[in-house]
């Protein structure tokens, strides 16, 4: 195998067996789709799809010092949570710019589980070895934490798989039993199953209720298997990465590479609610602070198109009145709205919910309007 040949999931040879088309995406060869993006996106709205997320990063951070260190490394606020939840976050450079969004589990008093983007997974993971060494000046109760801590890397035996859509009650209590309890949002339990033990988060990329798998690899296609099995009843079908991208961009979640990056911070992005300034030091919250204090000078917006037409794409540029106010970031064409819809960082002057704008589509403009999230809503 050669040093940059993509990787393979343990469920590689589950998705080639049931006719998936396999692309390179992040380092990995995934399913992009099964059958056809708008039937899968369809799915996940109507009855329950399942998506392979073993390209994932499972980071575990424990040791004594590991929750008050963790606190200094990312940006919401870890003290907020209990055993067996789990918050949305962002790792941050120095400058305030996104390296990672992320989901923090507190797994124990003192442990915690970090699912990291596919693509970020290496980088996060010496980003945090790197820090774990304190620089000279640092705080003495930080070097201490830094010391007490340990990071592991725990990808590579791990995969993970995650169910959406309304069915997934009835899915959770065939697989796991009627006297498991769900568990509530952004909580994680670690329930039997057929004699091993996997991990459940209740989150979701997709706006639709749904759990998050973990499990060990060599459990991989057991759980994935049975999961298909159970969910013929309640309408499952395996999902890829395009039905992924059109559910997540219908509910404007962003995307890390896309929407959020190194040069982008989360209060231009609008998730400043995910960042808790009040705690005194975490990393890139003075560049926040500046941010909050003198207002972003470029937003990321939502838009829908207002004719059908070719869908937006990255890249392409954003105009007001003539003058160029920006570029998308994210653009399809919505399955469950039958319409042309995206995201675009723009000039704050020009961001307004309800301003008009005009997106340039192969040398045509074609108007658009930006809108409040989401973009779709359920009736």
């Amino acid at each position: 195998m050669t040093e940059n040949a993509p990787k393979k999931t343990p469920l590689y040879e589950e998705h080639v067996r049931l006719g998936a088309k396999m692309v390179p995406f992040a380092g990995w060869l995934m399913p992009v789709q099964y059958t056809s993006i708008v039937e899968e996106n369809q799915t996940v709205r109507n009855k329950v799809g399942i998506f392979d997320i073993s390209h994932m990063g499972q980071l575990i951070v424990e040791g004594s010092g590991a929750r008050e260190w963790l606190n200094v490394m990312l940006t919401n606020n870890i003290d907020k949570l209990d055993v067996g939840h789990g918050q949305y976050t962002f790792l941050l450079n120095e400058r305030g710019g996104i390296i990672d969004d992320l989901i923090a589990y507190r797994i124990g008093e003192q442990r915690f589980l970090l699912v990291v983007n596919a693509a970020r997974t290496d980088e996060d993971f010496v980003w945090l070895k790197k820090w774990r060494r304190p620089a000279a000046g640092a705080p003495e109760n930080y070097r201490q934490d830094a010391d007490t801590t340990a990071i592991v890397n725990r990808s590579a035996d791990f995969g993970g798989v995650a169910i959406q859509g309304p069915g997934i009650a009835e899915l959770f209590h065939a697989l796991f039993g009627k006297d498991v309890d769900l568990p509530p949002r952004n909580a994680i339990i670690d329930p039997p199953f057929d004699g091993t033990k996997v991990s459940v988060a209740r989150t979701g990329y997709t706006g639709e209720d749904g759990i998050e798998v973990f499990f060990r690899a060599s459990d991989a296609v057991k759980f994935w298997n049975a999961a298909l099995e159970k969910g013929k009843a309640f309408g499952i079908k395996p999902c890829g990465l395009g039905a992924r991208d059109t559910l997540r961009l219908e509910m404007c979640y962003p995307l890390n590479g896309s929407d959020l990056s190194p040069e982008r911070n989360p209060i231009e992005a609008g998730l400043g609610v995910f960042v808790d300034l009040t705690k005194p030091h975490f990393i890139g919250r003075d560049a926040l602070l500046k941010t909050k204090e003198n207002g972003p000078p470029e937003k990321l917006v939502q838009f829908r198109m207002k004719e059908k037409g070719p869908p937006p794409r990255p890249h392409y540029a954003v105009f007001q009145n003539g003058e160029r106010v920006g570029e998308v970031t994210s653009g399809t064409l919505s399955p469950s709205l039958n319409w042309g819809i995206g995201m675009a960082y723009v000039s704050a002057a020009h961001a307004k919910i309800g301003a008009q704008i005009d997106i340039e589509i192969r040398g045509r403009t074609f108007p658009a309007t930006i809108e409040k999230k989401p973009l779709y809503k359920k009736s």
